[in-house]
């Protein structure tokens, strides 16, 4: 199984082993946008949930802290997202850290679920407890750069007050029993800024809290494998 360490602003640090990985989808909080969303992701055929928001369980082995993400092909990206860590069984051993989950493009339009599992949820090394930011969070803000050579693009930006908050997803997996140690939960993410190049060459995704400055990041490369043989 999948152990991630995460650094505290204490200077303590929590390992997790991942039992149970899940990925949020179409989680906006203006469900009406969503919606709108769906339907161009229809036009460009990929299938639309049956439901909004989403929940799509991935294998708990593709929970990763890394500097590289392997990519079959060229058209795999990332998404900026938060994820909820369930480190224990008290309230103050929820943590949130900054993710990245690196989707199959080419695979989406034949399952969401499918291209969740077909590539890494990246996660940072340092986390917060959710406790201490929980009252603040609509404020904290979620970018994400992509790398192209030795340019950097900004691709991501916004608030936390776009997504649906991580005491929704809380409810959520009380009420399915998932509420357990081990439980990795990764937010959905927001809207990718007009005329981004998301096939990129590296990920960078970074949660910034202003009433303190504090920072989460997390940075990684897409390395394409060879070409199969046979």
């Amino acid at each position: 199984m999948t152990r991630l360490d995460f650094d505290l602003p204490d200077g303590t640090t929590r390992s997790v082993t991942v039992t149970r990985l899940l990925n949020a989808g179409y989680a906006g909080r203006a469900q009406e946008e969503v919606a709108a969303h769906v339907a161009e992701l229809a036009e460009l055929g990929v299938p639309a949930p049956s439901v909004t928001p989403a929940l799509y369980p991935v294998s708990p082995y593709l929970a990763a802290q890394v500097d590289a993400v392997p990519a079959q092909h060229g058209r795999t990206s990332g998404e900026a997202e938060w994820a909820l860590v369930v480190a224990g069984d008290d309230p103050s051993d929820l943590l949130l850290t900054v993710a990245c989950d690196h989707t199959d493009r080419e695979l989406e339009v034949h399952g969401v679920a499918w291209s969740k599992n077909a590539g890494l949820d990246v996660l940072g090394t340092r986390a917060w407890r959710l406790a201490d930011v929980a009252d603040r969070l609509d404020s904290v803000r979620l970018r994400a750069w992509v790398r192209h050579g030795e340019r950097e693009d900004l691709a991501q930006d916004a608030t936390l007050d776009a997504l649906l908050p991580p005491a929704y997803w809380v409810d959520v997996l009380r009420e399915h029993g998932w509420l357990a140690p081990g439980t990795v939960l990764l937010s959905g993410t927001v809207a990718m800024l007009p005329g981004v190049d998301q096939f990129a060459d590296g990920w960078r995704v970074q949660l910034e809290d202003p009433a303190t400055g504090e920072t989460l990041g997390l940075g990684y490369s897409v390395d394409r494998m060879p070409d199969p043989i046979g």
